[in-house]
């Protein structure tokens, strides 16, 4: 596998990739009429990650660039894992993605009378029979790839004993394991995905939308290709991984002598420092590492929804990686890069001051409280501007004053002057500390002709510093995200470990900040820059009386650095 890919698959500018080439190359050749008709077809067993939003763009992108359609049809095969939750926790991250499937929405379970009419149709060909043979006796019986599998004892049963034995599993005359409906195809294959798939299993479970009515389910292998084929799909797009399940796909296709939908397969989004499998992230959740599904630090859709990503990045993330044909691993760097971007534009740009230090200016008045214009976003004069309140008191970061300064350090310091944001300029006289040798104030005074944070006789400062009111600021609980593991590939785990021993303990930390008031009452929905430190969103669980914010992420964009290299 190719490690750590930052560089985009196809130029952006060329909007065309092999997946794309092959559709206008069936457009010219009159190849499904010039229809283009594609679905995204999740299972119901989870939330969606990253991953999923690549295919959602490119299945829902694909069929808008050429005049088609797209389907969102649920994969709900297996009752014992799918919900209601999953499902709408699907529509609601498609849509949040800015994609809509009208009033196409469809499941393998709208399929199942047709699906069990055509396993019957199989057996009545003498191409599937019924199995007696446990999962673990075809494990063992399956060989590999260089040695021919054994045969059921089951396989040749005659096609009349096949169709009853079927029908006494759909009666639930069987216990779940004890018979199987497999393909009749070929135990030598090669490919080990021919050799006598399973097509129905028996799984006495409460389905969600069929309830008891059925107790035998399709397996995917031998549900997917039927339905698209049902829907007319003309290019099911696939993750790498189902290249070798295609032969399988069009066999049944073949067999049952029903339109042939064309199955393509793309690489799947591999992203550093993240794992991408379903299975690892249910576990993360179910053990307690994360705080649900929609934890910020999780690459779920709705994790990166709550920690202020936008849709747009997200978009732009998938137009930039591309589609490739071989398997690679995307920078989690360029997907921050993204955001970053994105957020440039859109974010207002406020003041919070996460590890406060007192600075008071003794030339002040004490009970001034002074109103100054700050601007919401040089990027865009359109969002225009607000006003932030000054008074004697105020806090800045801890960092932005250093006592014993070295050569090239331009903020506070004891002597020296520094612009306060929008402010003023001012210049340290002396600092407070306590008995632990602590600075607990540093005392200032104002020049009152820079108001405005202009220099009033063309002097130089080279500093600037934000700040809170300490009489007028919020208190506010910020949350700093961090990535969630701290190895480049955590499924590439060393002997004896897994991927959760690579867990950053250090991905969440919880701080108590300042921030200017305008934010008590401000858009819950809006994104904001805290000036000089990151991008930030409003929390789920904020209120009115507690204010909550996540750090969607840092100002440093090292992508960007990697890129101009």
């Amino acid at each position: 596998m190719e490690i750590k890919s930052t560089e985009p698959k196809e130029p952006r500018e060329k909007g065309i990739h092999f997946i794309h080439q092959i559709i206008e190359d069936d457009n010219k050749t009159g190849k499904f009429e010039q229809r283009v008709h594609t679905r995204f077809p999740p299972e119901p067993n989870g939330y969606l990650h990253i991953g999923h939003a690549k295919s959602i763009c490119l299945n829902f992108g694909t069929a808008a660039k050429y005049g088609g359609l797209t389907n969102l049809r649920f994969d709900d095969t297996n009752p014992t894992t799918e919900d209601t939750e999953y499902v709408d926790s699907i529509r609601d991250d498609i849509r949040w993605l800015g994609f809509s499937w009208d009033d196409r929405e469809y499941y393998a379970s709208d399929y199942f009378e047709q699906l069990y009419a055509w396993a019957v149709e199989l057996i009545r060909k003498g191409k599937a029979y019924v199995c007696d043979m446990s999962a673990e006796e075809m494990s063992a019986n399956r060989g590999n790839p260089s040695v021919p599998g054994k045969e059921s004892p089951s396989r040749n049963r005659s096609v009349k004993e096949s169709l009853d034995l079927f029908e006494g599993m759909r009666k639930g005359e069987f216990k779940e394991g004890e018979k199987t409906l497999r393909a009749k195809i070929d135990m030598a294959s090669p490919n080990m995905h021919m050799r006598d798939p399973v097509m129905y299993r028996i799984m006495h479970a409460h389905h969600h939308r069929t309830g008891d009515k059925w107790c035998i389910y399709p397996m995917y292998d031998y549900a997917h290709g039927q339905c698209d084929s049902i829907e007319k799909i003309t290019h099911s797009i696939c993750t790498l991984e189902f290249e070798v399940h295609r032969p399988l796909y069009d066999w049944f296709v073949k067999e049952l002598g029903i339109y042939a939908p064309q199955q393509i397969e793309f690489a799947r989004l591999n992203l550093s420092y993240t794992v991408m499998s379903k299975r690892k992230l249910l576990q993360l959740v179910k053990e307690n590492y994360v705080n649900g599904w929609d934890d910020p630090r999780m690459p779920t859709i709705c994790g990166l929804r709550r920690r202020g990503y936008t849709p747009e990045s997200l978009r732009n993330f998938a137009e930039i990686i591309g589609v490739a044909k071989r398997d690679n691993v995307i920078d989690v760097a360029l997907l921050e890069h993204c955001v970053r971007e994105d957020l440039n534009k859109r974010a207002f740009r406020v003041m919070a001051v996460l590890n406060p230090v007192k600075l008071v200016i003794d030339n002040y008045p004490e009970d001034t409280v002074e109103m100054l214009d700050a601007i919401n976003n040089p990027e865009d004069p359109e969002m225009g501007t607000r006003q932030i309140p000054f008074s004697k008191e105020i806090y800045i970061e801890k960092d932005d004053f250093m006592e014993n300064p070295s050569k090239k350090y331009y903020r506070l310091s004891p002597g020296a002057e520094v612009r306060l944001r929008y402010a003023y300029f001012v210049k340290c006289t002396h600092v407070v500390k306590d008995s632990d040798g602590e600075i607990t104030e540093i005392h200032c005074t104002l020049d009152p002709a820079s108001r405005g944070g202009n220099s009033p006789d063309g002097r130089k400062v080279q500093g600037t510093i934000h700040w809170v009111s300490a009489t007028k600021g919020e208190q506010a609980e910020v949350r700093l995200y961090d990535r969630l593991f701290v190895k480049e590939n955590p499924d590439d785990a060393e002997e004896g470990k897994d991927f959760k021993d690579y867990l950053n303990a250090d991905s969440l930390k919880l701080i108590t900040a300042v921030v200017e008031p305008y934010l008590k009452d401000a858009d819950t929905n809006m994104k904001y820059q805290f000036e000089r430190i990151g991008y930030f969103c409003f929390d789920k669980d904020s209120s009115t009386e507690k204010l909550v914010f996540n750090r969607t992420v840092t100002l440093k964009d090292s992508w960007t650095k990697q890129a101009t290299k």
